[in-house]
C-alpha cells in the first residue's frame, strides 16, 4: 500500500485568509498531497511577545469553517489545545509515530530565512522536507499580499475584507465581535 504524502501546514492563523488557502492548496496540487493538515497553534515561539488577538477556540473554528468546502484538508488541533508556545518538531514526531504517512511542511517562502532557528530545525527538515510556496509571481509581482496582520486592520477600520477572508469566516467574525479594535 502507497503512504499518503501529507503537508503540514502550521501558523497562528489570526486570523486564517485566503492566502493561507491559495498556498496550501497550490502546493497541493503540485506536489500530488494527498491531504493537508491545517495546525493552528496557541502561541508561536518566534512571536511570544504579540500573541494572537483571537482565542484559540476562535482561531481554530475559523479554520475548520475556512476549509470546509475543501477536499483533502482538514484541522489537526494538538497544538491549540495546549499552553504553549508549541514546536512543530514535537508535532512532526507524534504524526510519524501514529504512522500517517510520508510527511513534508508547508510554508510560505517568507517563513524560510528563519528555518534554522526553528527548535530542531535540521531533524525536521529531515523528518518533513519543506515544501515553500511563494508569494509573488515569476515577476516577482504579489499575487496574494495578504497578511493577517492585514486583515486584522482592515477588519479593524471596517474596510471589505471579502477578498481577503472566506466568508464563513467573515461571518463568524462579525457573530462573534473578533478584531474590531484589534490592529
Amino acid at each position: 500500500m502507497k503512504k499518503k504524502k501529507i503537508g503540514v501546514f502550521g501558523g497562528s492563523f489570526d486570523p486564517i485568509h485566503n492566502g493561507h488557502i491559495h498556498l496550501a492548496l497550490s502546493l497541493k496540487e503540485l506536489v500530488g498531497l494527498d491531504e493537508v493538515l491545517f495546525v493552528p497553534t496557541t502561541l508561536s515561539p518566534f512571536k511570544s511577545s504579540k500573541p494572537p488577538v483571537a482565542s484559540a477556540a476562535d482561531r481554530l473554528e475559523m479554520v475548520r469553517q475556512a476549509i470546509a468546502p475543501i477536499g483533502g484538508f482538514s484541522v489537526l488541533d494538538w497544538e491549540i489545545r495546549g499552553p504553549g508556545p508549541t514546536y512543530t518538531i514535537d508535532t512532526i514526531r507524534r504524526l510519524q509515530e501514529e504512522g500517517r504517512g510520508e510527511l513534508h511542511l508547508l510554508m510560505g517562502d517568507d517563513l524560510l530565512p528563519r528555518l534554522n532557528e526553528w527548535k530542531e530545525s535540521a531533524a525536521l527538515q529531515v523528518l518533513a522536507p519543506p515544501l515553500v510556496g511563494s508569494r509573488t509571481g515569476p515577476l516577482q509581482i504579489p499575487l496574494l499580499d495578504i497578511s493577517s496582520t492585514r486583515v486584522r486592520e482592515r477588519l479593524s477600520k471596517k474596510y471589505y475584507c471579502g477578498h481577503l477572508v472566506p466568508q464563513a469566516v467573515l461571518d463568524y467574525i462579525q457573530a462573534h465581535g473578533l478584531y474590531s479594535s484589534a490592529v
